[in-house]
């Protein structure tokens, strides 16, 4: 194989995070009686991908992210919320959403037999193990790698670092950073003077500031870039 150590995102990559955040907005509106309209939709989704960007950029905490946004979403609804407790329920309510992207379940089975894999995420550790474990990916993987954990966050070199200072014998031009974000996962890659593979199903446009080593549309791609071939089970 090109490469032996394979570093993957989670949510968009792996799982679907989509439609994980959708079920657990629909539940959490349910819980508080209110109508989940595709505008509030909208409106939190715009809200929490900037918060989560300033979060990329160091310009906020995670806490600070993850205690606010319900606040900040429901005081623009005119709502007066416990902004910590309603995200706790919300995040109960993302644990349950482990929905595979198209076959990666199966693409992650195969490759674990040929080359070491990772896992490299932004976002709360309990949330993202419990989705690992539920969608049945945990065991494929050598280690867990979540930016509440480490005390960093993609795309920051520190985060990268202390990835790299706990994988065993590590060789960088060896390893691979699987993902769908630029300004995350490539961008992350770019600062650790890693290799990338930018998953891109809907064709964005590249960032000027980011270049992947790869562009992808589809997970099933990686096998070329891999020199190896997929292996169906029986």
């Amino acid at each position: 194989m090109n490469y032996s150590t394979l570093l993957f995102d989670l949510d968009d990559t792996l799982l679907d995070f989509k439609a994980a955040e959708d079920q657990a907005l629909q539940k959490l509106f349910t819980h508080m009686n209110m109508t989940l309209t595709p505008e509030i939709q909208k409106q939190y989704k715009t809200m929490n991908h900037q918060l989560w960007r300033d979060y990329e950029q160091g310009k906020l905490t995670r806490s600070e992210v993850t205690n606010g946004r319900f606040q900040k979403l429901f005081a623009a609804l005119g709502k007066i919320v416990d902004g910590p407790k309603l995200d706790q329920q919300y995040r109960h309510y993302l644990t349950q959403g482990h929905q595979l992207l198209g076959n990666s379940h199966a693409i992650i089975a195969d490759l674990a037999n040929k080359a070491d894999l990772y896992i490299v995420t932004n976002g709360v550790s309990e949330t993202q193990y419990k989705r690992l474990e539920d969608a049945q990916l945990l065991p494929y993987f050598k280690d867990i790698f979540v930016s509440e954990d480490t005390g960093y966050q993609k795309p920051m070199p520190e985060y990268f670092d202390y990835v790299v200072n706990r994988i065993p014998h590590f060789v960088a031009q060896k390893a691979l950073v699987i993902g769908d974000s630029l300004t995350s996962d490539i961008k992350g890659a770019n600062n650790a003077g890693l290799d990338s593979v930018w998953l891109n199903p809907k064709a964005k446009q590249l960032l000027p500031d980011v270049k992947p080593t790869y562009e992808v549309k589809v997970l099933e791609q990686l096998y070329p870039i891999l020199g190896t071939a997929f292996t169906e089970k029986a």
